[in-house]
């Protein structure tokens, strides 16, 4: 799901809003002179008292004032005035856009000119304002007071906005502004739409407010909303995934057969109903209900890893054994891929191993029987470039799962694939091949990753940036609760196996090496299955982490730990679920 435009200009803007977001946002830097200090607090606080706090209501136009306001001004303030106006226009249609920066620019005592290789991201037109430049001001001065309140916060918090589009969304839509243009008031309110969109282009569309609110009320689309929901930048994601189901990614708002059921033009009839088909309506974020009956998770926690895999395209699974990880990813993979003859090849699993490597995953050469009865070697594909290459041929979503992905030596394993994971839609020559490679934006990937495994050292700092993850600890919720709901749904004489479950975890302390409830979601448990279970599975897991300290391996006996729940000593919490290692249930763990 993408909300991104998929022509050659508008590639070209997202670099330029890239850059923008690294060079200003996550540090002090600049658009047109990389190596100089231009979006500084300081220089921000100079267009404020030059622009903000002596706004111009006399005759003339936009650049006219906007000259006299910063004559005499350092030639930084200049080139920031230029890249405030650069940023401002890169999705509006405005035949102004070069001129107006160039004009401002050449203001300087010391001239700087607009980069090539930013040129280019003038030329998309995403937002129409309407003839004339009188609102232009407003969203310039927004811009400016909006960077200036940004740089006041410390950089950790900024960095943890710039990986949460949600969280960013909040900052923007919290501000208020003081300074003599814009305080009391709401001209240039539209100037948050176009943060968003150049900020988090797969999250928020490239659409004004007033028409986002004629989006989510639109009857022909209200099948396909949670009416739960109150956010509307969501509501317009639930939408999205729906109408995509049908036309698959890249598709937009003001397409002919969609802009019509909400914006009609002169002479035609608003669309009271817009159909698209069973598909659509099994992948619409509220039928996510019989997954979450099949998981025992809770729908906002389903519809929350749908929404980081729309944003990123690339999560991890983290937590102990047994807490129904990779379950859940095969599940989800499944539901999200949709119906269809193929789906089944749009969803592959590997498991990494320490013996794995980037020949393995990616491409390489692999021994093979000559015509000659000798041995040679071919290149072969390896998952990820057959599936990769599958999703470029295919409007529908992949998926691809790769179990344990801590297991493997990751910086050899992936290769090159670092840059391509945080930058898609760009292309890298891989090191067995002579052609260019990307990886499509309808490939997404979901990794586990057991926390209990010592190799989770091997997780660099560069591929967590690269991810979302997303915690699987059996004493937090939502797998706190997995195991208890599984035993009301499920009838047995060994009901008490949650308590127990949940009181060992207290006694061991330790999140990352917790007790998951998939030992014990299996058909037809009882006590002597229990037992078993605990006997041959988890005491010999609880004797690995409790090596050096074997004397309170005692504690952990099931008999002991029955008769401390029974007494009243356990404190009534429940477990959560993971996946694979020792899990005792197949189709029914979590």
């Amino acid at each position: 799901m993408s909300a991104r435009r998929t022509e050659d200009a508008a590639r070209q803007t997202y670099q330029a809003a890239e850059r923008w977001v690294n060079q200003a946002l996550r540090s002090n830097g600049s658009l047109f002179t990389p190596d100089a200090a231009i979006w500084t607090p300081e220089l921000l606080g100079e267009l404020h008292t030059r622009f903000l706090n002596q706004p111009d209501e006399g005759t003339g136009n936009f650049i006219e004032k906007l000259k006299q306001q910063l004559s005499g001004s350092p030639a930084a303030v200049y080139q920031l005035m230029g890249e405030v106006l650069y940023v401002s226009y890169l999705i509006l249609a405005n035949k102004n856009k070069q001129p107006h920066i160039e004009t401002v620019l050449g203001w300087s005592p010391e001239p700087v000119g607009i980069p090539p290789e930013l040129i280019g991201g003038l030329q998309a037109a995403f937002i129409n304002l309407g003839p004339g430049n009188g609102m232009i001001p407003f969203y310039v001065g927004r811009l400016i007071e909006t960077v200036e309140q940004w740089k006041t916060l410390e950089l950790s918090h900024r960095n943890r906005l710039l990986n949460d589009p949600w969280s960013f969304k909040g900052f923007l839509f919290d501000r208020s502004f003081h300074s003599r243009m814009l305080e009391n008031n709401r001209k240039g309110q539209s100037e948050r739409d176009i943060l968003l969109h150049i900020v988090f282009p797969d999250s928020f569309e490239h659409i004004l407010e007033v028409d986002k609110r004629k989006i989510v009320g639109a009857k022909a689309f209200a099948s396909f909303i949670d009416q739960q929901e109150t956010d509307t930048d969501r509501k317009i994601q639930q939408i999205r995934q729906a109408i995509e189901a049908k036309r698959g990614i890249g598709f937009g708002f003001y397409e002919p057969g969609i802009r019509e059921c909400f914006k009609p033009g002169k002479g035609e009839s608003l669309v009271e109903v817009f159909e698209v088909g069973e598909q659509g309506r099994q992948q619409t974020v509220s039928d996510l209900q019989a997954l979450a009956d099949e998981t025992y998770l809770p729908v906002s926690f389903l519809e929350e890893i749908e929404s980081l895999l729309a944003e990123k395209r690339q999560v991890i699974f983290q937590g102990p054994p047994g807490t129904g990880k990779t379950y859940v990813a095969r599940k989800l993979a499944r539901h999200l891929a949709g119906s269809g003859d193929d789906v089944a090849g749009r969803v592959r699993l590997v498991q990494f191993h320490p013996s794995y490597a980037y020949e393995d995953f990616v491409q390489g050469f692999r021994p093979k029987q000559m015509d000659v009865g000798q041995v040679g070697f071919e290149l072969r594909k390896g998952p990820l470039l057959e599936i990769a290459e599958k999703a470029r041929d295919s409007d529908k979503p992949h998926y691809l799962i790769i179990d344990e992905i801590n297991r493997g030596n990751l910086a050899t394993v992936f290769g090159e694939l670092y840059f391509l994971l945080e930058y898609r839609g760009e292309k890298m020559r891989l090191q067995y091949s002579d052609k260019d490679f990307s990886l499509p934006k309808n490939l997404f990937i979901i990794g586990t990753m057991n926390t209990a495994d010592r190799s989770i050292a091997m997780v660099d700092l560069a591929l967590r940036r690269r991810f979302y993850f997303v915690e699987f600890h059996p004493g937090e919720e939502p797998v706190k609760s997995v195991l208890s709901r599984y035993l009301e749904k499920n009838p047995t004489n060994a009901g008490w196996v949650a308590d127990v479950v949940d009181k060992a975890n207290n006694l061991l302390d330790d999140s990352d090496a917790a007790i998951g409830p998939s030992y014990f979601m299996r058909e037809g448990l009882d006590e002597d299955g229990v037992k078993r279970i605990w006997k041959h599975s988890v005491l010999p897991y609880i004797a690995e982490r409790l090596f050096n300290d074997r004397e309170r391996l005692a504690e952990f006996e099931l008999e002991n730990l029955r008769k401390a729940v029974s007494s009243g000593s356990a404190d009534g919490n429940v477990p959560g679920t993971d996946e694979g290692d020792g899990n005792a249930g197949g189709e029914g763990e979590a």
